[in-house]
């Protein structure tokens, strides 16, 4: 039997668990806040544990009813802080981005302001689920925190837009045209007024073009078939719809993304840059209204599509360049401003390098992040810049996921 041990709560990890000490010992427990007086059943070996809440002794003044049945009942691991006010979940991240930088990237920091979403709930314009046989029927849903292996079906999700909800609720009472496979792996997404899905999994879908006549709510029909990339099946104009040809680009937060987007641009500029980098630079939203400043821009992206896509939008003295960044940075730089926004694994060393070499060191690094702990990483990889500015924007309320931008200046 585990042992039972009783913890004072006193911050929040990075994955969202509260953190509290037990006789030297750290115990990480999930469904915690800050403040609370806790038992906990507790595993793990060394200096650290992992705890499973048994009682909340003394609740926290940060600890709130969450509302979404799916949060308690199903131990639903979409959300991590919706038994967090929201206050405190705002705190909480500017704790986890600070703890990162000092622990991990060896640089003081104060507590970095926080933008916080317009929209507590509702704020997601995509939801991906896992699609799994339930008997002779399908099921979609997420997976319980404490046993990822467990999918439970969805009725609802409080933070994903209606309509996407809704046009999920569509998808599945069409769900006999899925194609067959041991699972599936599907996502509906909102974007510039249409919806679109697409679907992983199985090797031949046979009944694509009848699932797409039952589901009117779907502008595009999207497939990656196993060991395949993504591809374009079937595609309608829907009313009101604004997409953009071929693919759509979209953030699950359009708001915040808006003014982070806003942020980025203003800080690029006070620099005063003749020439620019813009690395990991997707379909180049930033990349192109820099260059409408007369900025001479060079957008880096690996996708073929993302790229395609910059490159037709781009003016005549700013281009985009297909490819790995670390391959193509070298040849891009010198630069006045490197703009970096890369996956949650951060940027290679080969990146961190070309931009700390003397010859290519650009004036100032603007660093979105969405991963804490790979941003200070890769901070420490960067010994020659001092941080200017960290500001957080909360692009995903209800969950421990905070979007960083970091300005760095040589």
């Amino acid at each position: 039997m585990s042992p039972v041990v009783t913890l004072a709560v006193d911050s929040i990890a990075a994955g969202g668990d509260g953190v509290g000490r037990s006789n030297g010992l750290v115990v990480f427990v999930p469904r915690t806040a800050a403040g609370d007086i806790v038992t906990a059943s507790i595993s793990g070996k060394g200096q650290f544990a992992r705890g499973a809440l048994r009682t909340v002794t003394r609740p926290s003044t940060d600890r709130t009813q969450p509302p979404c049945p799916h949060y308690t009942r199903d131990r639903c691991g979409g959300c991590q802080l919706q038994h967090i006010t929201y206050a405190g979940q705002l705190a909480a991240k500017q704790g986890i981005i600070r703890d990162a930088v000092e622990r991990i990237g060896k640089r003081k920091l104060a507590i970095p302001d926080i933008r916080p979403s317009s929209s507590e709930w509702r704020y997601r314009t995509k939801l991906t689920l896992a699609i799994r046989r339930r008997g002779p029927n399908w099921i979609a849903g997420l997976r319980a925190y404490d046993d990822p292996s467990r999918v439970f079906s969805l009725a609802d999700c409080p933070i994903t837009d209606r309509g996407v909800v809704g046009v999920w609720r569509d998808v599945m009472s069409a769900s006999a045209h899925f194609p067959e496979a041991g699972e599936l792996r599907g996502a509906v997404r909102l974007s510039e007024g249409a919806y679109m899905f697409s679907l992983q999994g199985g090797s031949r879908w046979t009944g694509a073009e009848e699932f797409f006549a039952a589901v009117p709510s779907l502008s595009d029909l999207w497939w990656e078939a196993e060991g395949r990339g993504p591809k374009l099946l079937h595609s309608r104009e829907a009313a009101g719809s604004r997409k953009k040809p071929g693919i759509s680009f979209a953030q699950i937060n359009p708001a915040v993304a808006a003014e982070l987007h806003t942020h980025v641009v203003s800080r690029v500029l006070s620099h005063s840059p003749v020439r620019v980098v813009d690395a990991y630079s997707g379909a180049g939203a930033t990349a192109i209204t820099l260059a409408a400043s007369g900025v001479n821009v060079t957008a880096i992206e690996l996708d073929q599509l993302a790229s395609d896509w910059a490159a037709q939008h781009l003016p005549e003295g700013s281009r985009a360049v297909r490819g790995r960044v670390e391959d193509e940075l070298p040849a891009a730089l010198p630069a006045d401003v490197v703009l970096l926004n890369p996956p949650r694994a951060g940027i290679d060393e080969k990146v961190a390098a070309a931009l700390d070499a003397p010859e290519s060191r650009p004036r100032a690094i603007i660093y979105v992040s969405c991963n804490p702990a790979t941003l200070a990483r890769d901070i420490s990889r960067l010994p020659s810049f001092r941080i200017a500015q960290v500001v957080a924007f909360d692009m995903f309320p209800q969950t421990a996921h905070v979007e960083t931008v970091c300005e760095l200046v040589a």
